[in-house]
């Protein structure tokens, strides 16, 4: 496999994952602008362009677009995240150039009409109602704007019903115009497919993008030493229970200590939380942990589905877990499995023209180079016990948790000291 970045004279950079034994080819064309990057009152205003980008152009409906690709086999999507949004698409090799065209269309000339965005602000609409009436989703918006009060990051990237209401076709056009730039664009492909051939057709179609400076968004504030604890009641059976904890950006070298130390706590149905807490002791259905990481900052958190009456136990053992692995370095074993874990699941995702096209892009939109997996996977070999033990004990503090729970729990402040007994 060949990977090729090439710039244009206008910012878009263009790269390309050749992978000669592929008969399919996926492509995205991304925009570093998400969330984080919004006003208060115009908050899930990237998320909502994103869904009208398919609702029609000048040349096609639609329609036309969904059936111009899934009319030969093809998939297209899109996501919004914190810092980026991505329109992406598959299909077999053959196809690349209509589904291509149909991916450039949508991104260069949609035509927001009146009518369109009347309709999707009601999907959307319902999209959050959606969110907010499943726990599983509604206990992350809960643990987010109790860890990033008043600030972007803990809005949750659909915005409120209130933000979308207010939204109308000149803040699409202004926000599109000042973000959707060449100096912000990205376009990625993998699979069966020539760079020489992309760069000249990017040219092309794109040459229309005038170069502005990157996107920039709100720094994020220094992390609260404190504990957060924060309930809403649901009259439902499950607990559902999320933690957050302080982290450190994307760029902080420890992030690989950290990617085994995640696998090692939660990442995996080998992990110690997921085999004490679930298959030992059946205090729940689900236990994992993630790490969010940032260009500025970044959380390690824990999620959990339980009974309420087992929600102390488990933080108990979760806590218990922390101090294990704050206290004694992980053995040569298990440190073993997690590093073959991380770089098996790596090779094995590579393998998809999908997982390379989203490698590309955020390589670039992260560090503005192609990196390679073969060095992440060696930097992860390179990860030594004592430096996963040095990272938990800087990440895995009880003292600066933030707990959201969302279930048949009518007292928050009952929930708060339960926390804080087992934290003394």
């Amino acid at each position: 496999m060949q990977t090729q970045l090439s710039r244009l004279d206008n910012g878009i950079r263009v790269a390309t994952c050749e992978m000669p034994h592929a008969q399919t080819v996926t492509v995205g064309i991304w925009a570093a602008v998400g969330g984080r990057y919004e006003p208060a009152h115009r908050s899930g205003i990237a998320h909502f362009i994103e869904h009208l980008l398919f609702k029609g152009t000048k040349k096609r409906s639609a329609r036309q677009i969904s059936q111009a690709v899934e009319g030969i086999g093809g998939y297209l999507n899109a996501f919004t995240s914190e810092e980026s949004t991505c329109y992406l698409a598959s299909s077999a090799a053959e196809h690349f150039p209509r589904v291509f065209s149909v991916l450039a269309d949508m991104y260069l000339e949609p035509r927001f009409a009146p009518a369109d965005i009347e309709r999707e602000r009601g999907v959307i609409g319902e999209e959050i109602l959606m969110y907010r009436d499943d726990p599983s989703q509604y206990v992350h918006e809960l643990l987010s704007d109790v860890y990033w009060p008043d600030h972007p990051l803990g809005r949750q990237l659909t915005g409120s019903v209130k933000t979308i209401e207010g939204m109308h076709r000149k803040d699409f056009l202004d926000f599109r115009s000042q973000h959707y730039h060449g100096g912000n664009t990205v376009i990625t492909a993998a699979g069966k497919v020539s760079h020489e051939k992309l760069v000249e057709t990017v040219d092309k179609l794109f040459r229309s993008l005038k170069r502005k400076p990157k996107s920039k968004f709100l720094p994020a504030p220094a992390p609260r030493r404190s504990v957060k604890v924060k309930t809403a009641f649901r009259d439902i059976e499950q607990t559902n229970a999320a933690f957050a904890l302080p982290a450190f950006s994307i760029y902080d070298s420890r992030r690989y200590a950290l990617n085994l130390l995640n696998i090692i706590l939660g990442g995996n149905m080998s992990s110690r939380l997921f085999q004490e807490i679930r298959e030992k002791r059946g205090y729940c259905y689900s236990i994992s942990s993630h790490a969010s990481l940032f260009h500025d900052t970044g959380t390690f958190g824990i999620t959990a589905g339980l009974d309420r009456k087992n929600l102390e136990k488990s933080i108990q053992l979760i806590l218990r877990e922390f101090e294990r692995l704050r206290e004694r370095p992980v053995g040569p074993s298990e440190l073993r499995r997690a590093k073959d874990y991380a770089i098996g699941s790596s090779r094995m995702s590579l393998e998809r023209t999908s997982s390379q096209n989203s490698r590309l892009g955020y390589s670039i939109l992260t560090h503005d180079r192609l990196v390679d997996s073969e060095s992440i996977h060696e930097k992860l070999r390179a990860v030594t016990a004592e430096e996963i033990q040095k990272v938990a004990q800087t990440i895995l503090r009880p003292d600066r948790l933030t707990l959201a729970v969302v279930g048949p729990v009518k007292d928050e402040d009952a929930v708060r000291q339960l926390l804080l007994k087992n934290i003394a």
